[in-house]
Protein backbone atom coordinates (compact mmCIF):
# COMPACT_ATOMS: atom_id res chain seq x y z
CA UNK A 1 0.00 0.00 0.00
CA UNK A 2 1.10 3.56 -0.60
CA UNK A 3 2.08 5.69 2.36
CA UNK A 4 -0.71 8.09 3.36
CA UNK A 5 -0.27 11.74 4.15
CA UNK A 6 -2.04 13.61 6.91
CA UNK A 7 -5.00 14.33 4.68
CA UNK A 8 -5.47 10.66 3.87
CA UNK A 9 -4.25 11.05 0.32
CA UNK A 10 -1.39 8.87 -0.98
CA UNK A 11 1.98 10.52 -0.38
CA UNK A 12 4.10 11.08 -3.45
CA UNK A 13 7.06 8.71 -3.68
CA UNK A 14 10.39 10.30 -2.90
CA UNK A 15 12.40 10.00 -6.12
CA UNK A 16 16.11 9.73 -5.47
CA UNK A 17 19.48 8.19 -6.14
CA UNK A 18 21.79 6.71 -3.51
CA UNK A 19 23.96 9.81 -4.00
CA UNK A 20 21.08 12.05 -2.97
CA UNK A 21 20.43 9.98 0.14
CA UNK A 22 24.11 10.05 1.10
CA UNK A 23 24.28 13.80 0.56
CA UNK A 24 21.44 14.22 3.06
CA UNK A 25 23.39 12.13 5.57
CA UNK A 26 26.70 13.91 4.96
CA UNK A 27 25.54 17.53 4.99
CA UNK A 28 22.02 18.87 4.71
CA UNK A 29 23.20 22.30 3.60
CA UNK A 30 25.07 20.76 0.68
CA UNK A 31 21.92 18.77 -0.04
CA UNK A 32 19.92 22.00 -0.28
CA UNK A 33 22.51 23.65 -2.49
CA UNK A 34 22.63 20.60 -4.78
CA UNK A 35 18.99 19.54 -5.08
CA UNK A 36 16.73 22.43 -4.09
CA UNK A 37 18.24 25.86 -4.69
CA UNK A 38 17.63 27.00 -8.25
CA UNK A 39 19.71 28.38 -9.70
CA UNK A 40 22.19 26.40 -7.63
CA UNK A 41 25.07 28.30 -6.01
CA UNK A 42 28.17 28.37 -8.16
CA UNK A 43 30.54 25.48 -7.55
CA UNK A 44 34.26 25.75 -7.01
CA UNK A 45 36.84 24.64 -9.58
CA UNK A 46 36.93 21.00 -10.75
CA UNK A 47 38.99 18.50 -8.76
CA UNK A 48 41.84 16.62 -10.38
CA UNK A 49 41.07 13.38 -8.52
CA UNK A 50 37.53 13.48 -9.93
CA UNK A 51 39.02 13.81 -13.41
CA UNK A 52 41.14 10.70 -12.78
CA UNK A 53 38.13 8.75 -11.54
CA UNK A 54 35.86 9.76 -14.41
CA UNK A 55 38.56 9.02 -17.00
CA UNK A 56 39.14 5.54 -15.59
CA UNK A 57 35.43 4.73 -15.35
CA UNK A 58 34.83 5.90 -18.92
CA UNK A 59 37.75 3.86 -20.28
CA UNK A 60 36.61 0.66 -18.56
CA UNK A 61 33.04 1.10 -19.79
CA UNK A 62 34.28 1.72 -23.33
CA UNK A 63 36.56 -1.36 -23.13
CA UNK A 64 33.57 -3.66 -22.63
CA UNK A 65 31.85 -2.06 -25.63
CA UNK A 66 34.76 -3.07 -27.88
CA UNK A 67 34.53 -6.30 -29.93
CA UNK A 68 35.93 -9.35 -28.17
CA UNK A 69 39.22 -9.44 -30.10
CA UNK A 70 39.94 -5.78 -29.24
CA UNK A 71 39.50 -6.19 -25.47
CA UNK A 72 43.19 -6.06 -24.65
CA UNK A 73 45.29 -4.14 -22.12
CA UNK A 74 46.65 -2.04 -24.96
CA UNK A 75 43.14 -1.04 -26.01
CA UNK A 76 42.30 -0.07 -22.42
CA UNK A 77 45.36 2.21 -22.40
CA UNK A 78 44.36 3.76 -25.72
CA UNK A 79 40.79 4.41 -24.52
CA UNK A 80 42.09 6.03 -21.36
CA UNK A 81 44.45 8.27 -23.30
CA UNK A 82 41.83 9.30 -25.85
CA UNK A 83 39.27 10.10 -23.19
CA UNK A 84 41.59 11.73 -20.66
CA UNK A 85 39.99 14.62 -18.72
CA UNK A 86 42.49 17.41 -18.01
CA UNK A 87 40.46 19.51 -15.56
CA UNK A 88 41.77 20.33 -12.10
CA UNK A 89 45.47 19.58 -12.52
CA UNK A 90 48.21 22.02 -11.58
CA UNK A 91 49.62 22.07 -15.11
CA UNK A 92 50.02 19.95 -18.23
CA UNK A 93 52.98 18.12 -16.73
CA UNK A 94 50.97 16.93 -13.74
CA UNK A 95 48.09 15.99 -15.99
CA UNK A 96 50.37 13.93 -18.22
CA UNK A 97 51.93 12.18 -15.21
CA UNK A 98 48.53 11.14 -13.92
CA UNK A 99 47.33 10.17 -17.36
CA UNK A 100 50.24 7.72 -17.55
CA UNK A 101 49.45 6.38 -14.07
CA UNK A 102 45.80 5.94 -14.93
CA UNK A 103 46.74 4.24 -18.18
CA UNK A 104 48.78 1.72 -16.18
CA UNK A 105 45.87 1.24 -13.78
CA UNK A 106 43.36 0.30 -16.45
CA UNK A 107 45.72 -1.83 -18.54
CA UNK A 108 46.88 -3.80 -15.48
CA UNK A 109 43.30 -4.22 -14.30
CA UNK A 110 41.83 -5.51 -17.55
CA UNK A 111 44.76 -7.95 -17.84
CA UNK A 112 43.11 -9.81 -14.93
CA UNK A 113 39.72 -10.00 -16.67
CA UNK A 114 38.39 -12.57 -19.09
CA UNK A 115 37.31 -10.52 -22.14
CA UNK A 116 34.87 -13.28 -23.08
CA UNK A 117 33.09 -13.17 -19.73
CA UNK A 118 30.44 -10.70 -20.85
CA UNK A 119 28.94 -8.66 -17.98
CA UNK A 120 25.19 -8.55 -17.53
CA UNK A 121 25.48 -4.78 -17.57
CA UNK A 122 28.06 -2.01 -17.88
CA UNK A 123 27.11 1.46 -16.65
CA UNK A 124 23.67 -0.10 -16.25
CA UNK A 125 20.87 1.95 -14.71
CA UNK A 126 18.86 -0.07 -12.20
CA UNK A 127 15.79 1.03 -10.27
CA UNK A 128 13.27 -0.15 -7.75
CA UNK A 129 10.53 1.29 -5.58
CA UNK A 130 8.79 0.74 -2.30
CA UNK A 131 5.80 2.43 -0.72
CA UNK A 132 8.13 5.29 0.26
CA UNK A 133 10.84 5.71 -2.39
CA UNK A 134 11.52 5.35 -6.10
CA UNK A 135 15.27 4.90 -6.20
CA UNK A 136 17.59 4.46 -9.17
CA UNK A 137 21.30 4.46 -9.86
CA UNK A 138 23.97 3.40 -12.30
CA UNK A 139 26.08 0.31 -11.64
CA UNK A 140 29.66 0.34 -12.94
CA UNK A 141 29.48 -3.35 -13.78
CA UNK A 142 27.02 -6.13 -13.11
CA UNK A 143 28.51 -9.63 -13.34
CA UNK A 144 26.87 -13.03 -13.37
CA UNK A 145 28.73 -15.66 -11.38
CA UNK A 146 27.05 -19.00 -11.17
CA UNK A 147 23.37 -18.46 -10.50
CA UNK A 148 23.74 -15.03 -8.90
CA UNK A 149 24.53 -11.46 -9.90
CA UNK A 150 27.44 -9.48 -8.43
CA UNK A 151 27.62 -5.69 -8.16
CA UNK A 152 31.07 -4.31 -9.06
CA UNK A 153 32.01 -0.72 -8.26
CA UNK A 154 35.33 0.80 -9.38
CA UNK A 155 37.33 2.96 -6.98
CA UNK A 156 40.34 5.17 -7.70
CA UNK A 157 40.77 7.09 -4.43
CA UNK A 158 43.84 7.30 -2.23
CA UNK A 159 42.53 4.91 0.43
CA UNK A 160 41.83 1.30 -0.49
CA UNK A 161 38.28 0.39 0.57
CA UNK A 162 37.65 -2.39 3.06
CA UNK A 163 35.03 -5.09 3.40
CA UNK A 164 33.34 -2.85 5.98
CA UNK A 165 32.99 -0.15 3.31
CA UNK A 166 31.31 -2.69 1.05
CA UNK A 167 29.08 -3.96 3.86
CA UNK A 168 27.91 -0.51 5.01
CA UNK A 169 27.33 1.06 1.58
CA UNK A 170 23.69 1.98 1.06
CA UNK A 171 24.41 2.51 -2.64
CA UNK A 172 25.79 -1.00 -3.20
CA UNK A 173 22.91 -2.56 -1.28
CA UNK A 174 20.34 -0.62 -3.29
CA UNK A 175 22.07 -1.64 -6.52
CA UNK A 176 21.93 -5.28 -5.44
CA UNK A 177 18.24 -5.09 -4.57
CA UNK A 178 17.31 -3.23 -7.75
CA UNK A 179 19.41 -5.52 -9.95
CA UNK A 180 17.83 -8.61 -8.42
CA UNK A 181 14.31 -7.32 -8.92
CA UNK A 182 14.91 -6.15 -12.49
CA UNK A 183 16.83 -9.25 -13.64
CA UNK A 184 14.79 -11.72 -11.55
CA UNK A 185 17.98 -13.26 -10.27
CA UNK A 186 19.48 -13.29 -6.77
CA UNK A 187 22.13 -10.68 -6.00
CA UNK A 188 23.88 -10.66 -2.62
CA UNK A 189 27.57 -10.04 -3.32
CA UNK A 190 28.92 -6.50 -3.71
CA UNK A 191 32.52 -5.63 -4.53
CA UNK A 192 34.71 -2.52 -4.52
CA UNK A 193 37.58 -2.83 -7.00
CA UNK A 194 40.39 -0.42 -6.11
CA UNK A 195 42.41 0.09 -9.27
CA UNK A 196 45.44 1.89 -7.78
CA UNK A 197 46.27 -1.10 -5.53
CA UNK A 198 44.46 -3.90 -7.35
CA UNK A 199 42.62 -4.93 -4.19
CA UNK A 200 38.99 -6.04 -4.02
CA UNK A 201 36.83 -5.37 -0.95
CA UNK A 202 33.77 -7.58 -0.96
CA UNK A 203 30.72 -8.38 1.12
CA UNK A 204 28.13 -11.12 0.90
CA UNK A 205 24.78 -9.72 2.00
CA UNK A 206 21.86 -11.72 3.28
CA UNK A 207 18.24 -10.99 2.45
CA UNK A 208 17.93 -9.55 5.94
CA UNK A 209 20.92 -7.20 5.64
CA UNK A 210 19.68 -5.93 2.28
CA UNK A 211 16.25 -5.32 3.77
CA UNK A 212 17.84 -3.32 6.61
CA UNK A 213 19.62 -1.11 4.08
CA UNK A 214 16.38 -0.53 2.19
CA UNK A 215 14.57 0.41 5.40
CA UNK A 216 17.42 2.79 6.21
CA UNK A 217 17.07 4.35 2.76
CA UNK A 218 13.34 4.82 3.41
CA UNK A 219 14.03 6.47 6.77
CA UNK A 220 16.49 8.90 5.17
CA UNK A 221 14.05 9.62 2.36
CA UNK A 222 11.24 10.35 4.81
CA UNK A 223 13.38 12.92 6.63
CA UNK A 224 14.55 14.54 3.42
CA UNK A 225 11.07 14.63 1.89
CA UNK A 226 9.66 16.49 4.89
CA UNK A 227 12.40 19.11 4.62
CA UNK A 228 11.90 19.33 0.85
CA UNK A 229 8.18 19.97 1.31
CA UNK A 230 8.81 22.73 3.84
CA UNK A 231 11.34 24.37 1.54
CA UNK A 232 9.00 24.28 -1.46
CA UNK A 233 6.06 25.59 0.54
CA UNK A 234 8.16 28.54 1.72
CA UNK A 235 9.44 29.27 -1.79
CA UNK A 236 5.97 29.10 -3.29
CA UNK A 237 4.60 31.41 -0.64
CA UNK A 238 7.42 33.78 -1.50
CA UNK A 239 6.05 33.84 -5.03
CA UNK A 240 8.89 31.96 -6.70
CA UNK A 241 6.93 29.32 -8.69
CA UNK A 242 8.05 25.91 -9.85
CA UNK A 243 10.81 24.88 -12.24
CA UNK A 244 11.41 21.22 -13.07
CA UNK A 245 10.85 19.89 -9.56
CA UNK A 246 12.90 22.61 -7.87
CA UNK A 247 11.62 26.01 -6.79
CA UNK A 248 13.65 29.17 -7.44
CA UNK A 249 13.82 31.60 -4.55
CA UNK A 250 15.17 35.12 -3.97
CA UNK A 251 18.95 35.40 -3.86
CA UNK A 252 20.92 37.50 -1.45
CA UNK A 253 21.98 40.94 -2.59
CA UNK A 254 25.46 40.55 -1.04
CA UNK A 255 26.75 38.42 -3.92
CA UNK A 256 27.31 35.40 -1.66
CA UNK A 257 25.41 33.17 -4.07
CA UNK A 258 23.40 31.25 -1.45
CA UNK A 259 19.66 31.72 -1.16
CA UNK A 260 18.25 34.11 1.39
CA UNK A 261 16.21 31.53 3.27
CA UNK A 262 14.51 32.39 6.56
CA UNK A 263 15.88 30.93 9.81
CA UNK A 264 13.13 28.32 10.15
CA UNK A 265 14.03 26.89 6.75
CA UNK A 266 17.77 27.20 7.24
CA UNK A 267 17.46 25.13 10.44
CA UNK A 268 16.11 22.24 8.39
CA UNK A 269 19.33 22.16 6.36
CA UNK A 270 22.16 22.67 8.86
CA UNK A 271 25.80 22.29 7.85
CA UNK A 272 27.97 19.46 9.18
CA UNK A 273 31.31 21.22 9.67
CA UNK A 274 34.36 18.97 9.59
CA UNK A 275 37.50 18.03 7.67
CA UNK A 276 35.46 16.96 4.64
CA UNK A 277 34.40 20.57 4.15
CA UNK A 278 37.77 21.21 2.49
CA UNK A 279 36.53 19.18 -0.47
CA UNK A 280 33.02 20.61 -0.78
CA UNK A 281 32.07 22.13 -4.12
CA UNK A 282 29.98 24.75 -2.31
CA UNK A 283 32.61 25.72 0.26
CA UNK A 284 32.60 29.39 -0.76
CA UNK A 285 28.94 29.68 0.25
CA UNK A 286 29.32 28.11 3.72
CA UNK A 287 31.04 30.15 6.48
CA UNK A 288 30.87 27.21 8.92
CA UNK A 289 32.62 24.92 6.45
CA UNK A 290 35.38 27.44 5.75
CA UNK A 291 35.96 27.85 9.48
CA UNK A 292 36.09 24.09 10.07
CA UNK A 293 38.79 23.12 7.57
CA UNK A 294 41.55 24.62 5.42
CA UNK A 295 41.30 25.45 1.74
CA UNK A 296 42.50 22.81 -0.69
CA UNK A 297 44.02 23.18 -4.11
CA UNK A 298 42.21 21.33 -6.92
CA UNK A 299 45.00 18.73 -7.16
CA UNK A 300 45.44 18.10 -3.42
CA UNK A 301 43.28 14.97 -3.57
CA UNK A 302 45.82 13.11 -5.72
CA UNK A 303 48.02 10.51 -4.06
CA UNK A 304 51.59 11.75 -3.66
CA UNK A 305 53.20 8.55 -4.90
CA UNK A 306 51.82 5.78 -7.12
CA UNK A 307 51.11 2.32 -5.69
CA UNK A 308 51.87 -0.88 -7.56
CA UNK A 309 48.71 -2.99 -8.02
CA UNK A 310 48.72 -6.26 -6.07
CA UNK A 311 45.37 -7.69 -7.26
CA UNK A 312 44.24 -9.17 -3.97
CA UNK A 313 41.12 -8.97 -1.82
CA UNK A 314 41.20 -6.54 1.10
CA UNK A 315 44.96 -6.46 0.62
CA UNK A 316 45.17 -10.12 1.59
CA UNK A 317 44.81 -13.20 -0.57
CA UNK A 318 45.76 -12.99 -4.21
CA UNK A 319 42.86 -12.52 -6.54
CA UNK A 320 42.19 -15.76 -8.42
CA UNK A 321 42.81 -15.66 -12.14
CA UNK A 322 39.64 -15.41 -14.24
Amino acid sequence: MEQLGLDGMPRRLYTCTPSRLNTWLDCRRRYRFTYLDRPAPQKGPPWAHNSVGASVHNALAAWWREPYDRRTPVMAAVLLTNGWIREGFRDEEQSATWRDRAREMVSSYVATLDPGDEPVGVERTVATRTSVIAVSGRVDRLDRRGDELVVVDYKTGRRPPTSDDARSSIALAVYAIASSRMMRRACHRVELHHLPTGTVAEWEHTDESLARHLRRAEDIATEAAEADDAYREWAQNAGAGRAKGAVPAPRREDGAGALAVPPEIDRLFPPEPGPICSWCDFRRHCPEGRAASPDRLPWDGLAETPVSPSYGRDGGEDRPAP
